[in-house]
């Protein structure tokens, strides 16, 4: 008997791993973080490193320590139209196109006639790539031959969508939220079909309204589905670079720091020294947006 109840105790005991199970478990996890070294962390580390030299890429690297980021601030016209540009595009996918992912997201979610054509129709901009999403908006918006236009019946003298530098930052940016809004909309759609319903009947038993029930008891539920759509609505509007690329290469009103990073990087200047610095620039502010982001989100659950 007290051999049995000791066979039973040591099943129950830690299991220890074999020497083959330690392999295989250093073999799954150690590949994917070779990998995100090797890929991510790598290159964000030499990039840093090689801000604070010259170098063209093929003669001998030159270290200039911080005289690429007083050139780039003092001496680099595009840099600050660049920045702005950026930033618009955070506001205006942050206040624009995630409310309205969400409007839709609340309206799918009540059940109207023919969600799940909705759901796929929103959502099939999503699949498509940002410079897929450029070449439609030239579809779109071209002076000559564009659709907006031939449906305005404005032939006799078009309307340059694209080509004013006033206008074109505001078509790439309606574009660019066609695309985000499906992807917010899904997002918080999984979201709300996870909100316990006696919540809502609760409310509804009090008194509170629909609207009142969406705000003061709907939305705070959906808090960490906020910090993942706010996280992905900064790296979205920071790293854009396909769309305005496909239009007119970056230039002429939608200049960007991604675009800048490119073409100081493998344009005919090859100036990879600079261009890292305009990369560690825009990766300080990213880092920025969403570590404040996060952190904010974070204190704000504490405090419930």
């Amino acid at each position: 008997m007290a051999l049995n109840t000791a066979r039973r105790t040591g099943r129950r005991g830690p299991r220890r791993f074999t020497p083959r199970d330690l392999a295989v478990l250093g073999t799954l996890l150690g590949i994917p973080l070779l990998l995100d070294i090797v890929v991510i962390w790598g290159p964000t580390l030499a990039s840093v490193a090689l801000s604070f030299t010259s170098w063209d890429g093929i003669g001998e690297i030159r270290w200039v320590g911080t005289d690429n980021y007083a050139n780039l601030f003092t001496g680099y016209p595009p840099f600050w139209p660049a920045a702005r540009h950026n930033l618009l595009w955070l506001a205006f996918l942050g206040l624009v196109a995630t409310p309205f992912g969400l409007l839709l997201a609340v309206l799918v979610d009540r059940g109207v006639r023919f969600s799940r054509f909705y759901q796929s129709t929103f959502y099939m901009p999503v699949v498509l790539s940002l410079a897929v999403v450029g070449f439609i908006a030239q579809l779109v918006f071209s002076r000559d031959q564009g659709a907006l236009n031939a449906v305005l019946g404005d032939t006799g003298d078009p309307t340059d969508w694209l080509g004013d530098p006033d206008l074109n930052i505001w078509m790439v940016l309606l574009a660019a939220a066609w695309r985000h809004t499906g992807y917010v909309m899904i997002l918080y759609l999984a979201g709300l079909k996870a909100v316990d319903p006696s919540l809502k009947e609760a409310a509804a038993i009090d008194g509170a309204g629909e609207t009142q029930t969406f705000f003061r008891v709907v939305l705070p539920t959906l808090r960490p589905v906020n910090v993942i759509v706010g996280v992905i609505t900064v790296i979205e509007a920071l790293r854009a670079f396909d769309i305005v690329y496909a239009v007119n290469k970056g230039r002429n009103g939608l200049e960007l720091l991604s675009v800048l990073v490119t073409d100081n990087i493998i344009g005919e200047a090859a100036r990879i020294g600079f261009g890292s610095a305009i990369a560690v620039v825009l990766l300080t502010v990213s880092l920025g947006f969403v570590v404040t982001y996060l952190v904010q989100e974070i204190r704000g659950e504490k405090t419930r």
